[in-house]
């Protein structure tokens, strides 16, 4: 068990966590829900548990928020999102039944036979949650086919409008393509469905964590896209975006054929988006793990960026809270705090900087990480990374925690974010290279 309060990086409490849910700035505090299996290191009937944090950079573990009480999540509660209605935080989720559950694993479906409703709870205080009495269900299982499935419909993201509120959900057609829907209403009650989205077959047979975001430069679109065609390795399902547009009145969007990974490293799933306390647009998502820590736990998330759109490009740049509570020069990765720490450099081409056995190299006009000396050998398992061309430069900005380093190139251009295991506390470069090295204070 990790303790429960982490800096930077919210690492699970024990067992297993995966999506981050309900990421929302309510009442003074952040508040990072997240699919959380509180019985063993794996996938099972999901929990929401809750991370909470003032700025961003202290974070502590609450529990458990929402827990399986009704016949609508009665073998869990899923992802979602939360928002703010009348002063109460609103917390809209994914419940799910099985039919039936696996007679040797009540915690998986059989065949994945099962049906999906979208649910809603509410809190005073964003605190206190009663899932015995203050549960609904605010959208029933699909019956149409033409509209969505009804088994894979599911991660509701609501956000406010000027002519009422806005539901995006991921879906499937047939289990062959991705889509998303579209729903309105007035009070978050009742709901209408409006409109869909998709792009074909080679986009991935389902689509789901869907986020839609507004900012200044246009829209963007994130996707998890189960199997995606063209991936190597054996991780299929990855996170995408496009820069998209939205027209509210008819809820018909617009998705360009080119998308970009959400990360390069490709460890990073599920991203969910909210507004910081300055109106910034910021993303935090799972990292995914293949096998549990020594001491016992599997999955974390990311540290906040910063999501920005230029032309036809998203940036991913790292949180100012983040770069300035790296505050102290320290001269060796030895002197680092707990938490670790951020290494900022620049990369001539051909050189390569080791940080604790995972490699930094740069190849041409891109970025190149491998960790194989870092993480665990399986097949399938992708153990190099690297950049598309990159435009703007070779600069580094590296934080490096004991399990993930995120290596932001060019204040957001690209980033490349890998779990890791075994990390050492050195970094080896060539003698001229000028590091620059701060912890935390």
């Amino acid at each position: 068990m990790v303790d429960a309060k982490q800096k930077i990086h919210v690492k699970a409490p024990d067992n297993w966590v995966n999506d981050p849910n309900g990421f929302i700035y309510y009442k003074g505090y952040y508040h990072l829900f997240y699919q959380y299996f509180p019985y063993g290191p794996r996938w099972g009937t999901m929990h929401w548990g809750h991370a909470v944090s003032r700025d961003l950079i202290n974070w502590d573990h609450r529990g458990v928020a929402l827990f399986p009480t009704k016949r609508g999540d009665q073998n869990g509660c899923f992802s979602g999102s939360a928002v703010e209605k009348d002063g109460q935080l609103c917390l809209i989720y994914t419940g799910v039944r099985y039919e039936p559950a696996n007679p040797e694993d009540i915690h998986i479906s059989q065949n994945e036979q099962f049906e999906s409703c979208q649910m809603m709870i509410t809190s005073e205080d964003g605190f206190r949650f009663d899932n015995w009495r203050d549960k609904e269900t605010v959208l029933p299982p699909l019956t149409d086919p033409r509209i969505g499935d009804r088994t894979h419909t599911r991660d509701p993201k609501v956000w406010r409008g000027e002519d009422g509120w806005y539901m995006i959900l991921g879906s499937t057609f047939e289990e062959r393509q991705g889509k998303v829907l579209f729903f309105r209403s007035q009070d978050l009650h009742d709901w209408i469905y409006v409109n869909q989205a998709s792009k074909g077959p080679e986009y991935g047979w389902m689509w789901e964590c869907p986020d839609y975001v507004e900012t200044p430069e246009g829209g963007v679109l994130f996707l998890s896209a189960m199997g995606l065609p063209g991936i190597l390795e054996r991780e299929k399902n990855q996170a995408i975006c496009f820069p998209a547009s939205f027209d509210k009145g008819t809820c018909r969007m617009e998705i360009p054929d080119t998308y970009q990974f959400l990360d390069y490293g490709r460890d990073l799933y599920a991203p969910q988006t909210t507004l910081d306390r300055e109106g910034r647009r910021i993303l935090i998502a799972w990292v995914r793990m293949p096998e549990p820590t020594g001491a016992g736990w599997i999955g974390m998330f990311s540290s906040p960026r910063v999501v920005e759109r230029r032309g036809g490009h998203i940036y991913f740049r790292m949180h100012p809270s983040v770069r300035g509570a790296y505050s102290r020069e320290i001269a060796h990765p030895a002197k680092a705090s707990p938490f670790g720490y951020r290494a900022v450099f620049d990369l001539e081409k051909g050189e390569q900087v080791d940080i604790g056995g995972f490699l930094i190299s740069r190849d041409g006009n891109r970025i190149r990480t491998d960790r194989s000396a870092v993480y665990p050998h399986f097949e399938g398992a992708r153990l190099v990374s690297q950049t598309p061309e990159l435009k703007e430069g070779f600069h580094l900005d590296v934080l490096v925690d004991e399990n993930l380093i995120e290596v932001f190139i060019n204040d957001g251009e690209y980033v490349i974010s890998s779990s890791v295991y075994g990390i050492g506390r050195q970094i080896q470069a060539n003698e001229e290279k000028k590091i620059l090295l701060y912890t935390l204070e």
